[in-house]
């Protein structure tokens, strides 16, 4: 992950792309993550939720080792845990998350998600500045 180019960029970005629209078009509906993982845990876990979330799983793993990727390991603290909580209530409190508003919601020319959008991009500035 040393060597990052607006390639590899834009063939990430293509490719979730691409699986949102496939997933789209295949199933109908929208690839938003906190939403699939909130109807995986709490709606019965609906059998193509848990193959979206495995296959997730499962390709970030081989991309890591099949292109000998080197993850620096995080160590998880309390203000980790706590910031992963706030964004999963953030997310639920805006009706879908950054994956569910940024790529999906945006590519349907959703006004709300695009809102959604910047007001995540702007916490996210805010947030920074302050930290930093």
């Amino acid at each position: 992950m040393h060597n990052f180019t607006p390639w590899s960029a834009l063939g990430g970005g293509v490719l979730i792309g691409v699986a949102a629209l496939v997933l789209l078009l295949g199933k109908g509906r929208i690839a938003g993550y906190s939403g699939i993982i909130a109807g995986f845990l709490f709606s019965g876990g609906q059998r193509w939720r848990a193959l979206f979330l495995a296959g997730t799983i499962m390709g970030a793993g081989l991309a890591t080792y099949g292109l000998q990727l080197h993850i620096t390991k995080l160590e998880i603290t309390p203000s980790l845990l706590l910031a992963g909580l706030l964004v999963g209530v953030g997310s639920r409190l805006a009706n879908g998350c950054t994956s569910g508003h940024g790529i999906c919601g945006i590519g349907r020319f959703s006004i709300r998600s695009i809102i959604a959008t910047l007001a995540f991009m702007f916490s996210g500035m805010v947030i920074v500045a302050l930290i930093h």
